[in-house]
């Protein structure tokens, strides 16, 4: 209980940490969203003043962001610049989307790479070991938007086995047609962001088990003629475990913002796309709202990660 008040203290001050920064950062950034009014000749400096005042940003930045924070701690984000709707709705309807793609490839990413990284070092310098390298460096030095464009051009264009964009196909489905319809066109996103997750995991997971197999208790092991099967259950993959959990809690911030490139590619409304838009026309409240939600995720991802790590090794210090 002690460890989880901890841990959620550090998600807070680093969440407010964020929040600092983030704002500061983005108003800061030269332009504005009233860049556009202000080269419009119909546009009085008059009408653009109050358009500022309705906004709130004729005040101080301390006092926005004082604002900003009372508003955000009821969940509030404001209006956006742009469409004029809320914000935190805009958000909920966006959000579920992207939590979908990065949790399956999170998942697709976990598994993949334990069982090629292993056989790869159970496999130490043969043909299988000298594949699964090379396709963890494909993965390692591949673009995901090149990736994305190559899957588009072979898969939609040429082969014409999956859509080219979109969530929906334009006849319009129902019930539980619908649904499968998603996922159709979920496929190529969610495959090229698990393509090129791959990569690095599956290099640390093989460098993790050939030094498991250099201990001292891995041989002690051997020398008893366990079979591979109980090598692999009892000795191999309980050590592989916590700096894997450990490093998919890193891979994270890698995955989420990997959704705002695809998401523009591919054509999918989740937060990554509505974060580029948003970025593109300086919708602050917009900004500032997939700024803290992405932020809160990846911390709360990290924290499930390291209570997780604690489960898996008692032995881990606690500080």
């Amino acid at each position: 209980m002690l460890e989880l008040i901890k841990k959620l203290t550090y998600l807070l001050f680093m969440l407010f940490l964020i929040s600092v920064i983030s704002f500061l950062a983005i108003h800061s950034a030269p332009n504005s969203f009233f860049g556009a009014g202000e080269l419009n000749p119909n546009m009085t400096p008059e009408a653009i003043q109050k358009l500022k005042a309705v906004y709130g940003l004729d005040k101080s930045l301390f006092m926005q962001y004082i604002d900003w924070v009372v508003n955000m701690l009821s969940f509030n984000f404001g209006v956006s610049f742009v469409s004029g709707q809320d914000v935190s709705a805009e958000i909920l309807k966006r959000l579920p989307v992207t939590l979908i793609m990065n949790f399956i490839a999170l998942i697709f990413v976990f598994v993949l790479s334990l069982y090629l990284g292993v056989k790869s070092a159970l496999a130490y310098e043969k043909r299988v070991d000298y594949i699964i390298r090379q396709i963890s460096l494909i993965s390692f030095s591949m673009p995901s938007f090149y990736l994305a464009l190559l899957f588009i051009i072979f898969l939609s264009l040429q082969l014409h086995l999956f859509p080219i964009a979109g969530l929906h196909s334009l006849e319009e489905k129902t019930g539980i047609f619908n649904y499968f319809d998603m996922a159709w066109h979920l496929v190529l996103p969610i495959s090229v962001m698990i393509f090129g997750g791959l990569g690095s995991m599956i290099i640390y997971i093989r460098s993790l088990t050939l030094e498991i197999m250099k201990s001292d208790y891995y041989y002690f092991a051997l020398s008893r003629n366990l079979s591979k099967k109980v090598l692999l259950r009892y000795y191999i993959l309980p050590n592989l475990l916590p700096p894997i959990v450990t490093l998919l809690g890193l891979s994270l911030p890698g995955l989420i913002g990997g959704s705002v490139i695809l998401e523009s590619i591919f054509g999918i409304e989740g937060m990554g796309q509505l974060f580029y838009m948003s970025a593109l026309s300086r919708d602050y409240p917009v900004i500032m709202g997939t700024l803290m939600i992405t932020a809160f995720l990846t911390l709360f991802g990290n924290m499930v990660a390291d209570l997780l790590l604690l489960k898996l090794n008692p032995y881990i210090k606690r500080k």
